[in-house]
């Protein structure tokens, strides 16, 4: 989880590889009016995004109704959110890339994005919730490598890399 330009593509894909798990990167699950939305620079509120967080809930609890854990990159970026998330999947544990607003926007202006405009940025850091004691969470910082955001990931929920379960 974390704001656009946080590294979630990259991180969840790391983290799934290391896992052995399949990935899934939310903003595939996007609908359409959100996406176009967001090109138009306009920010998603509530509204928006709660289908297809519900989108990203169902799958979640879809596999791990089958014993199989994922990992999903996906902003869940307020309290509420992330409580969806996890009402098909208590054991949900979100990995929050916490970086400075410099480090994102440096980040944001060397990528290109399909629909996730710079200027959306400041509204992504406005409706950013801080996790709560209560949640489980591992927080990082995206500044460090990959590599050593996984191996911290992976120490944090006690699952070595390379085990599926």
């Amino acid at each position: 989880m974390g704001v656009s330009g946080s590294g979630k593509s990259t991180i969840g894909a790391a983290l799934a590889a290391a896992l052995q798990v399949e990935f899934i990167d939310g903003d595939d699950l996007h609908p359409r009016a959100n996406k176009q939305k967001m090109a138009a620079g306009i920010p998603l509120d509530d509204e928006d995004r709660a289908p297809w967080l519900e989108i990203i809930a169902e799958r979640i609890g879809a596999e791990r109704a089958d014993g199989r854990s994922i990992v999903v990159a996906c902003s869940a970026l307020r309290r509420r959110y992330r409580d969806q998330l996890i009402s098909y999947a208590p054991e949900t544990v979100f990995v929050h890339l916490a970086g400075d607003r410099a480090l994102i926007a440096d980040r944001q202006a060397h990528r290109q994005h399909e629909y996730m405009p710079p200027s959306l940025l400041d509204s992504q850091f406005a409706t950013l919730e801080p996790l709560q004691e209560d949640e489980r969470a591992v927080l990082v910082d995206p500044a460090l490598t990959p590599e050593e955001i996984v191996r911290r990931v992976t120490e944090s929920i006690g699952r070595p890399a390379g085990t599926s379960r």
